[in-house]
């Protein structure tokens, strides 16, 4: 798994791309904002999955816009088709209250799946690097996002691609994943992350207002409240 503070292997002289994975939500824009300080040209890739809304993804368009990632694309899985989650079975509700083990707002291979359209994208594009904001700190417990899973997939990009078996192989970066939510907010804002444009409630309607009740949204307002600055966030019920 890349370092935080690595740059990449490219010479100085040449263009650095990476590949970053762009929700719409804050920890994504932060990450695209990392990227972009650390002198990539970023190709920003968000995925319709079938999510119950698509607000996240009109913001990851303003993010993209925004922070001057040299292409924004949308890719389309059909992950709505398989279900198990929250997030994409309307007939799953949201919890709205703490719940313990690994909640139902857990989408199956979700972010295996993203890592792979990257992957593939990355090696198109002649890039070495990508990007994903996934955080093993403030986070919901989801198996994908902690350190075990990026490392592991790292290795498997060197063996599942040319690039890898070439020589080159494709380095991950996870650089919030030991961070907690208000040094997330406090690095982003250093790197001038407007996080008003940011989405990241998982039932926020369509114009992007927030519930202010599900895990995404509690985790939020307490990294915004614990960074010690104002939260942009729209609520529609407080």
């Amino acid at each position: 798994m890349a370092e935080p503070g690595d740059s990449g292997r490219s010479g100085a002289l040449q263009v650095r791309r990476a590949v970053v994975l762009l929700s719409g939500g804050l920890d994504s824009a932060t990450t695209l904002a990392v990227a972009r300080s650390r002198g990539f040209e970023c190709y920003a890739l968000s995925v319709a999955y079938g999510q119950r809304h698509a607000a996240e993804l009109d913001a990851a368009a303003r993010v993209a816009r925004a922070l001057s990632a040299r292409e924004h694309r949308v890719m389309h899985v059909d992950l709505a088709g398989i279900g198990g989650s929250a997030l994409t079975d309307p007939d799953i509700a949201v919890p709205e209250e703490p719940t313990s083990g690994i909640p139902v707002t857990y989408v199956p291979a979700r972010n295996t799946i993203m890592l792979a359209l990257a992957l593939a994208w990355a090696e198109v594009l002649g890039a070495e690097d990508i990007f994903i904001g996934v955080n093993a700190v403030d986070y919901s417990g989801y198996p994908d996002c902690r350190p075990e899973f990026i490392a592991a997939f790292e290795k498997l990009a060197a063996r599942a691609t040319r690039a890898g078996v070439e020589g080159t192989p494709l380095r991950i970066h996870a650089p919030l994943i030991d961070l907690t939510k208000a040094e997330i907010i406090r690095l982003g804002l250093r790197l001038g992350v407007d996080y008003g444009m940011t989405v990241s409630c998982y039932q926020a309607d369509e114009e992007g207002g927030a519930c202010g009740r599900c895990d995404s949204c509690r985790l939020r307002r307490a990294g915004f409240e614990a960074a010690g600055v104002a939260d942009p966030t729209r609520y529609r019920t407080m």
